[in-house]
């Protein structure tokens, strides 16, 4: 009989770290693996499946206009137990992060009494309301999971403290790297001839800052210091160019629109399909960001991390020195940025540090854990 497994998400950085797991886990005839896609980001979410070639099996399409926390929980809750108990009764329910799908999805899983396996488990900030509502997500996802897959040491020492049994934890990196590296891998096989083409507009005898930001604890004034700092940047510095995919929130869109449109050397272009962002960031200098998962992709390729966050969970990269917190101080962020580009000592000690979040054979590690954890059970079974 073969073991099942339901792997639920939503957005483009789960599909990003999900798709090396769901591929290695298909490769084993003793397991039986369904996909459910909720829609959380539509667009973004379907081009990462189809750029690794992975089809979902159910899609509960609950992307709608004007959508709020309280909707995204409600209807991934509803959809997924409807999934589970008339299409596929899982043994496991596989969720990712700290996402309101995978949290939801966890919950379905919970009352129907079917195992959780948690993949990037363990971050903690320690504060509750930042980042919203990402921490009390992966909390409550942590105290409902059956297997923690941490990706750092921190991360397991977080799980451990907060009662975690030993046996249910396992330190094994962040299957983002092993995302990373299958897709530029992918990338290389087709040249990269378009990607040439598509960044056209950029001088290639200047140096890249690709910049993202689209947390809404940055919304307002925070936002607005984020991009007069990158203006200053720019005017700074003739050497470099920026580069801003410009996420699609308005809340981000006004003011990154209102106070850098004009400039000859920033370009704010169209979110970037996942591919595009990575060959993008294997082109550049160094990242200024608010995300999570640039975080960790960054220095698997040599390139510095500025968080423009007041604290981070993924306080690992902090610590061996490949990111470092900036907030959203405007002075910050601009003297943080310029000694980057100016002392070429200092960038060297980021670019070279130590990557804390693996090497890309997290999601091998995974499937043994689970293959010796399905041996144990059948061995218990059979006694």
């Amino acid at each position: 009989m073969k073991n099942k497994f339901l792997f639920v998400f939503g957005t483009r950085p789960e599909a990003i770290k999900m798709v090396p797991l769901i591929k290695e886990m298909r490769k084993e005839s003793r397991f039986e693996v369904k996909v459910c896609v909720t829609g959380q980001h539509r667009q973004m979410l379907d081009q990462v499946l189809d750029f690794f070639g992975v089809e979902a099996d159910y899609d509960l399409n609950l992307m709608k206009p004007a959508q709020t926390l309280v909707d995204i929980t409600g209807d991934v809750l509803k959809g997924v137990t409807e999934i589970m108990h008339q299409n596929f009764f899982p043994d496991y329910v596989i969720v990712q992060g700290d996402t309101t799908t995978a949290m939801a999805g966890a919950l379905a899983a919970f009352y129907a009494k079917v195992k959780i396996i948690h993949i990037e488990a363990g971050l903690r900030s320690g504060d509750k309301l930042s980042p919203f509502p990402e921490e009390m997500n992966r909390v409550l996802i942590g105290r409902m999971a059956d297997l923690h897959f941490a990706p750092t040491f921190k991360a397991t020492e977080s799980l451990l403290s907060e009662g975690a049994h030993p046996d249910t934890v396992w330190n094994v990196g962040n299957t983002v790297i092993d995302a990373l590296l299958l897709g530029l891998e992918t990338i290389k096989k087709d040249n990269g001839l378009k990607y040439d083409q598509f960044f056209n507009f950029l001088d290639r005898d200047k140096r890249v800052l690709l910049v993202t930001g689209h947390r809404r604890e940055n919304f307002g004034e925070p936002f607005e210091n984020i991009c007069f700092a990158l203006k200053e940047i720019a005017e700074q510095q003739p050497d470099v160019e920026i580069v801003y995919p410009v996420h699609l929130n308005p809340n981000v869109q006004e003011p990154v629109k209102r106070i850098l449109k004009n400039h000859p050397r920033i370009h704010l272009i169209e979110p970037l399909d996942y591919p595009y962002l990575i060959w993008l960031l294997d082109a550049c200098y160094l990242v200024i960001t608010d995300s999570g998962g640039i975080q960790e992709e960054a220095p698997a390729l040599g390139k510095p991390v500025l968080v423009m966050r007041e604290v981070t969970e993924r306080t690992e990269g902090v610590d061996a020195g490949t990111a470092k917190l900036v907030g959203t101080d405007q002075n910050k962020i601009i003297q943080e940025t310029m000694r980057l580009l100016n002392d070429q000592e200092f960038y060297n000690q980021m670019a070279k540090a130590v990557n804390p979040y693996g090497d890309g054979t997290t999601s091998k590690q995974i499937l043994e854990v689970l293959n010796e954890q399905l041996t144990l059970k059948f061995k218990k079974e059979k006694i």
